[in-house]
């Protein structure tokens, strides 16, 4: 099997577990993540406007935006980093590529921390995404600027021990579920 058909695989496989963590989710994830985000208050940070079956951290998000600048990913297009826009908490949005909502007037700015989605993760700090790269070209962009700290947030079923890495493959700092918060 090609490491392509292998991450498929994974892929599938870490959607089918996220779904039923997702309609099994008690709720307390945000929290969790409130919890590790308290002690960063006011450093520039980067969420993401959940979509599909992905754990919302947007009640953490909202809490940590009355500290400091908080802001959302922009895909500007396939094969490119990032752009984070600010975002506050009842601001208008409108829809964007592949389904997430951005600011109607972006301010970009870089975060100093990247709150990432995932489709699965491994206690080791690898992270498998949607394969598009975008958080790969991403952290590695703003990496070679200053540290950046990447902390992914995920329901504790998608943990996989054997996630597949490649060279160009960005490890995650921490890893934060609804139980806990886990550091490689």
């Amino acid at each position: 099997m090609t490491l392509e058909e292998v991450k498929k695989a994974a892929r599938k496989a870490a959607f089918a577990r996220r779904k039923a963590a997702h309609a099994a989710d008690p709720g307390t994830g945000a929290g969790v993540l409130s919890s590790l985000l308290a002690g960063y208050r006011g450093v520039p940070l980067s969420g993401y406007m959940p979509i599909r079956s992905e754990i919302d951290p947007l009640p953490a998000m909202a809490e940590a935006a009355a500290h400091g600048p908080v802001g959302i990913p922009v895909i500007d297009g396939a094969g490119l980093p990032l752009r984070f826009a600010r975002w506050e908490p009842d601001m208008p949005l409108v829809d964007g590529p592949f389904g997430a909502r951005i600011p109607e007037v972006p301010e970009f700015f870089d975060p100093e921390i990247l709150i990432v989605p995932l489709v699965a993760f491994s206690r080791t700090g690898g992270r498998l995404g949607y394969g598009g790269g975008f958080y790969d070209r991403t952290l590695e962009r703003l990496r070679a600027k200053r540290p950046t700290l990447a902390v992914g947030f995920a329901y504790a079923a998608q943990e996989d021990a054997d996630i597949s890495l490649e060279p160009t493959d960005q490890p995650l700092d921490m890893i934060v579920t609804e139980s806990e918060v886990l550091t490689p």
